[in-house]
C-alpha cells in the first residue's frame, strides 16, 4: 500500500506539477481553439478533410479535438485530451514534462514514435489565492493558430472501444508567463513543426532541442 501511495503521488505530480504553496500548479489545464476546421487545414497545408464533429472553442481535459499527425502525409485526427491514469491512479494525465518526456515510462515510447501538434488559438493560466484566482489568456501575436507540442497513444475505454489520447508538453516559463505560472506549454515555431512531426528522425537530441520556452517578445497576454 505504501508503494501504491508513493506511485500515485508521483503520477499526480507528473500530470499536475506542484510548486509554491497558494498557487495553482495545474499546468496548461485549458486552451482555446477558436477557429474552424477549414482554417486549420489551410494553416497546416493538410489535404485530407475532417469528417468528425465540431468542438467547443475552450478546450478542457477529456474533450475530443483535432490534432495534427504525420503518417504518409499530414492529417488531422480526433483525439481526447489526457492519457488515462495507470491502475490505482486517478484522473487524466494532461501534461508531460518536457525535461523528462523521453525517459518516463508512460511517455517515452510516444515521444520517440508518436509526436503530434495540438492546434491552439491561445492558452490559459490562473494566478492568485485559492478561491479568488485571476484567469489570464496567452496568445502569439498575429497568429490566430499556433502549435503546441504533444505526444499521443492508443487506449481502450471501459466499453472496450479504442480511442486516441494526447498530452501537451510543458517547460519552464518565459518571463511573461512566469508572472502567472511556473510552467508553460511547449510552443513550436513554424519552421520547427515538421521536425517535431517527423518520427522517422533518429536525432533525438535535435528533437529535444525544440523543447524550450517560446520567445515572449512574440506573445501577448491579458486577463480573460
Amino acid at each position: 500500500h505504501l508503494m501504491t501511495s508513493v506511485l500515485n503521488r508521483l503520477l499526480e505530480a507528473c500530470a499536475h506539477p506542484t510548486g509554491n504553496r497558494g498557487r495553482e500548479r495545474k499546468m496548461c489545464g485549458r486552451y482555446l481553439l477558436h477557429t474552424d476546421v477549414e482554417a486549420i487545414l489551410e494553416h497546416y497545408g493538410i489535404i485530407k478533410g475532417w469528417q468528425y464533429s465540431s468542438w467547443a472553442p475552450e478546450v478542457f481535459p477529456s474533450h475530443e479535438v483535432p490534432v495534427l499527425v504525420m503518417q504518409k502525409e499530414k492529417e488531422l485526427r480526433p483525439m481526447k485530451w489526457g492519457f488515462p491514469a495507470p491502475p490505482q491512479g486517478r484522473g487524466l494525465i494532461i501534461n508531460s514534462r518536457g525535461e523528462t518526456v523521453d525517459k518516463r515510462p508512460m511517455f517515452r515510447n510516444a515521444f520517440h514514435s508518436r509526436r503530434c501538434i495540438v492546434p491552439a488559438s491561445a492558452f490559459y493560466e490562473w494566478s492568485g489565492p485559492k478561491g479568488n484566482k485571476t484567469k489570464y489568456q496567452f496568445r502569439i501575436k498575429e497568429r490566430p493558430i499556433f502549435s503546441l507540442a504533444g505526444i499521443y497513444d492508443e487506449y481502450f475505454d471501459k466499453e472496450g472501444r479504442p480511442y486516441t489520447a494526447f498530452t501537451i508538453l510543458t517547460i519552464n516559463p518565459n518571463p511573461m508567463v512566469s508572472q502567472v505560472h511556473d510552467r508553460m506549454p511547449v510552443i513550436l515555431p513554424r519552421e520547427q513543426e515538421e521536425i517535431w512531426l517527423d518520427t522517422a528522425l533518429k536525432d533525438i537530441s535535435l528533437v529535444k532541442s525544440l523543447i524550450k520556452p517560446y520567445d515572449d517578445a512574440e506573445m501577448e497576454m491579458e486577463r480573460a
